[in-house]
């Protein structure tokens, strides 16, 4: 038996501390982090480290949230699937009405899989899409493609040519406008890879329109991730809307505008009761321009949905000192989560049983795996209460780009995942062993 004692702070619902109880006269106990109604050291027992746990709760809510700020304009929110693949939580969002955003083949065939009706309802984005992919999508029917460049649209052109039927389209405008992001999630300046200039647009729709099995259905863009403030997605969406009115002109039939995704998180700071006015400003940002031109909004929320409601659970192996340096070594590595070593990224990373003692001691340690790589870090001097080889840490907000960009580096499984809901616990990924790492080498 468990009794809300605190949350951790600017946490939503899905992880909080709850004062343990014990002993025939429930004394009290270590606080015992939860992922809902479920103590972390349970999973952690039944389910061995490392172990990626996902709050539903908070998948939910954040979706719910999306839906409120967007409810006066037609929209329909495609989910990114890049963020978190897992066809667990595929399903969860699909039965929420969701759409998708895919960017591979693979995606699309997550997407089939975990609710094959749900292809009406997707957009496809990328850069390199094969005439593979591009064959898979015309026959399951998806909702849109978006067009990167005139060579992508002759290679569609071709595709829907040899089914007879009709791709529907949207090209991917690059409207050159700047986002304070990490370069390499930033993707809306003219010296990206992604879309095509704003400026040659219409030379393109007029290209299309002239081609038998395309259709010209929309404008997309999308201006990278991680994007706290709204001000350049209202630019971006302005441009797009001036755009909008010159096709119209031209005589297109625009129905959709793809206004990409991007809406970040706050990894340092987090504020879980600031993500409904976030959300807000970021739909006010967005609708504005957008107002009177009767169309229907799609939206590719990855990060923002399910990035707060994932943690990561590791074992500490040992801990370490080099001439005063202090280090703990745990049992998962930058195979597991690659963000700290791809980007340098910030994730808080909490113990999930904390002592009454352990609160009045701290030490700064390197949180480090035992990959052979310096860069395999999960933090570098970071103060923690004091913890003991064997206790149980959470690195928390990595419900998105984590699992998805896992690998076996090292030879290493990857890990298991569970998706918790209420006192619900289900196994939405077996852990790997390694031999099913050598099932495929000949």
């Amino acid at each position: 038996m468990t009794s809300r004692n605190q949350n951790l702070p600017g946490r939503p619902p899905g992880f909080t501390y709850q004062q343990s109880r014990r002993g025939l006269l429930r004394t009290k106990g270590p606080l015992v982090l939860q992922c809902e109604d479920i103590p972390l050291t349970k999973l952690a027992e039944k389910f061995g480290t490392p172990l990626y746990v996902y709050s539903r709760e908070t998948i939910s809510e954040r979706h719910s949230a999306f839906e409120r700020a967007f409810r006066e304009l037609p929209h329909t929110i495609c989910y990114s699937v890049k963020a978190n693949s897992n066809l667990s939580i595929l399903r969860l969002l699909a039965r929420k009405g969701c759409g998708f955003d895919v960017v591979s083949g693979g995606e699309l065939e997550r997407v089939m899989t975990a609710d094959r009706r749900a292809a009406r309802k997707v957009v496809f984005s990328g850069v390199g899409k094969t005439r593979e992919e591009i064959t898979a999508a015309l026959k399951a029917g998806i909702l849109l493609f978006n067009i990167e460049s005139e060579s992508e649209l002759w290679a569609l052109a071709e595709c829907a040519g040899r089914l007879r039927t009709t791709a529907p389209i949207a090209f991917r405008v690059n409207p050159d406008v700047a986002a304070e992001t990490h370069p390499y999630i930033s993707t809306g300046l003219h010296k990206h890879k992604f879309g095509v200039p704003i400026s040659e647009a219409r030379a393109l729709y007029a290209e299309a329109s002239g081609i038998r099995y395309l259709r010209v259905r929309g404008v997309s863009v999308h201006i990278g991730s991680q994007i706290t403030d709204a001000f350049p997605f209202g630019e971006a969406m302005s441009r797009v809307a001036d755009l909008v009115r010159e096709l119209r002109r031209d005589g297109h039939e625009i129905d959709y505008v793809d206004a990409g995704g991007g809406l970040g998180i706050s990894y340092d700071q987090p504020d879980a009761s600031t993500f409904p006015r976030q959300v807000a400003a970021y739909a006010a940002a967005l609708v504005r321009p957008l107002r009177e031109l009767d169309m229907h909004l799609l939206l590719e929320p990855g990060r923002s949905i399910v990035g707060p409601a994932g943690a990561l659970l590791t074992s500490i192996i040992y801990k370490k000192s080099n001439n005063g340096k202090k280090f703990l070594i745990v049992d998962a590595a930058m195979n597991d989560l690659i963000r700290p070593a791809l980007y340098g990224a910030f994730h808080e990373i909490v113990s999930v049983t904390l002592h009454t003692d352990q609160l009045a001691k701290s030490e700064a340690t390197d949180i480090v795996g035992p990959v052979c790589e310096t860069g395999d870090f999960f933090a570098r001097d970071r103060t923690l209460p004091m913890v003991e080889e064997g206790d149980v840490l959470a690195i928390l907000d990595v419900g998105a780009y984590g699992m998805v960009l896992a690998s076996n580096y090292n030879t290493r499984p990857r890990p298991a995942e569970v998706l918790v809901s209420g006192k619900s616990v289900k196994l939405i990924r077996r852990r790997e062993k390694v031999s099913d790492l050598l099932r495929a080498e000949l």
